[in-house]
């Protein structure tokens, strides 16, 4: 657990880690010297260190979510789902229920659009990401929490994956990571703080196709009783995303992003700077960006030696 100004320094909690803002001083990642204080994209600290310790899989979730049963399920990055694939945007949560609803960050220009129709035929898939629904409250925009009906059920079971050519945000409330994918956890610093999960989920996505990679959806294993929230500041702090979420994906699909696991930051990096050429990500991101992948290659040439030393 990363702490900031506002944790209590003396935070305790049985088989919890937590970091505060002096310990993580502390830590042997460059990162921390350019990471903004007051920011949810501390949260890249925890990645790093999970890394460093080892670590095969990272399960994030919000402080107000509750676990069902499932959620302690065994998990594995090969799944047997539906593949969608070359469909555009696809409001995944219609899916999973009758009742009109849509996830945070799905553009609002494309509500009205009928969904993918379903085949039903399964095939098993490498997903390093996996994408796990919320009940009760639901990761929804503010513009859903400010004219339409909550708490809301996922009633419906459905097993998808998105490939390539297939665009569905995800958020950072119930989202498993296998190692594969770690260095595209990076959450962005200089942009709104209701985007950076979601334009972190499409980077990740955009990369995932070059590596023939698929993001899972699955249904809830958490239930969230939502913190208190002020609906007009979310409503604001959404607004880039509002009007450039379906852009900024017209734009990643337009870059040359290689396959291979060997070319992950570079693929990063034409992304971001993508974003910040568009004016949507601040001028000072590609420098947390060099220092995450920095202190990524730093943990992997310490574990290459640790081997050879084993060895």
């Amino acid at each position: 657990m990363i702490g900031d100004r506002k944790s209590p320094v003396d935070f305790a909690l049985a088989h919890c880690d937590f970091w505060s803002l002096e310990r993580q001083q502390r830590m042997n990642f460059a990162l921390k010297c350019h990471l903004p204080e007051q920011h949810y994209a501390r949260k890249n600290l925890g990645y790093l260190q999970a890394m460093a310790d080892g670590i095969e899989i990272i399960i994030e979730t919000d402080d107000d979510n509750f676990a069902k049963d499932s959620f302690w399920s065994p998990r594995t990055p090969l799944i047997r789902a539906e593949p969608l694939t070359g469909t555009g945007w696809v409001n995944v949560y219609s899916y999973f229920t009758e009742n009109k609803i849509w996830p945070r960050g799905f553009p609002l220009e494309l509500l009205k659009r009928p969904p993918v129709e379903l085949s039903g035929r399964e095939q098993e898939m490498f997903c390093p990401i996996q994408q796990g629904l919320a009940d009760e409250n639901p990761d929804v925009d503010a513009v859903y929490r400010l004219t339409c009906t909550l708490p809301q059920r996922f009633e419906k079971e459905a097993r998808l994956a998105l490939g390539a050519n297939s665009w569905c945000p995800f958020n950072s409330q119930n989202t498993t990571w296998f190692r594969k994918a770690f260095p595209l956890l990076y959450l962005p610093s200089f942009c709104s703080f209701r985007m950076t999960d979601i334009w972190r989920s499409f980077v990740a996505q955009r990369i995932c196709w070059a590596n023939g990679w698929y993001v899972y959806f699955h249904a809830p294993t958490v239930w969230q009783e939502r913190n208190d929230h002020n609906l007009l500041k979310d409503f604001s702090d959404e607004i880039p995303g509002y009007l450039h979420n379906a852009s900024i994906c017209l734009e990643l699909e337009q870059l040359d992003i290689l396959p291979g696991e060997a070319h992950l930051a570079l693929n990063m990096r034409k992304c971001y700077e993508k974003l910040v050429h568009m004016g949507l990500i601040g001028e000072k991101e590609p420098e947390l960006l060099k220092a995450w992948h920095d202190d990524i290659e730093k943990l992997s040439a310490d574990k290459r030696v640790s081997e050879l030393i084993r060895g």
